[in-house]
């Protein structure tokens, strides 16, 4: 198995990529921490993947509430050698005089400040335990080709992956690895939010005509491309922003 004996934080575990990763990262031999606001949906995926599993809530946007997600991490399982950053929202697909201050506020929050707290607490974890670790961000293309109707979601995004570039530069010398991955818009519960319209057939060719591929993301591609950045087969690969996008920012 390709994660055996890794720990490690998933966060956004309940829906979306987030379950994804997660059942990918247990069914590789990692031990996870499913990390959600819906603790209920956290719990849930828990039960179903087994002991090696454990379900927490809160708020990525919190310092306290990402304090004891890794606290977590190291009282159940005895350690930490990944974390995902993977917990995101957006605001809707509408033109940017529209957007609100407290929706402004919120992406960049849950999308950034998230980051800013797991470094915070994770890497002095993973510097004291001296056997390095990958942290992966989950950026978008948003944040390398935006599009119009998501500025502050694009801007998000593009803070995400610049810092990802910077804490590699500055995590290296801990061997401590930093990566991006970047989908595209995918199939998930907030398809509906990034199209700014209802989810119809219709309504998706619009945008699947962008992906020369032809179709959005989805969990399983963005498990594999995170399985490969947690792996110690990548043990050389930091700093970089890994499109899973069908060809979008080609």
């Amino acid at each position: 198995m390709r994660l055996d004996r890794k720990i490690a934080i998933v966060t956004g575990a309940a829906s979306g990529f987030g379950e994804g990763i997660a059942r990918r990262y247990a069914a590789e031999g990692a031990k996870v921490v499913l990390a959600d606001m819906n603790i209920a949906g956290a719990q849930k995926l828990a039960a179903e993947l087994g002991p090696n599993t454990v379900a927490i809530g809160g708020d990525v946007s919190k310092g306290r509430d990402v304090e004891a997600i890794v606290a977590c991490a190291h009282d159940t399982f005895g350690g930490l050698d990944i974390v995902v950053n993977n917990a995101g929202t957006t605001h809707r697909n509408k033109p940017v005089l529209d957007i609100t201050e407290d929706e402004f506020d919120r992406v960049y929050a849950v999308n950034v400040k998230s980051i800013f707290w797991m470094t915070k607490y994770a890497v002095p974890v993973l510097r004291n335990q001296g056997r390095g670790g990958s942290i992966i961000n989950i950026g978008s293309t948003a944040g390398i080709r935006p599009r119009p109707g998501l500025v502050w979601y694009n801007g998000t995004k593009g803070a995400v992956n610049i810092a990802t570039l910077a804490l590699a530069q500055e995590l290296g010398r801990d061997n401590i690895r930093v990566n991006s991955i970047c989908p595209v818009i995918g199939a998930t519960g907030l398809v509906e939010d990034f199209m700014g319209m209802p989810d119809t057939p219709e309504n998706r060719q619009k945008f699947l005509s962008t992906i020369p591929l032809g179709r959005m993301s989805t969990p399983a591609d963005i498990a594999n491309a995170a399985v490969w950045l947690a792996e110690d087969n990548s043990s050389f690969i930091t700093g970089i922003l890994l499109p899973v996008d069908g060809g979008r920012t080609a």
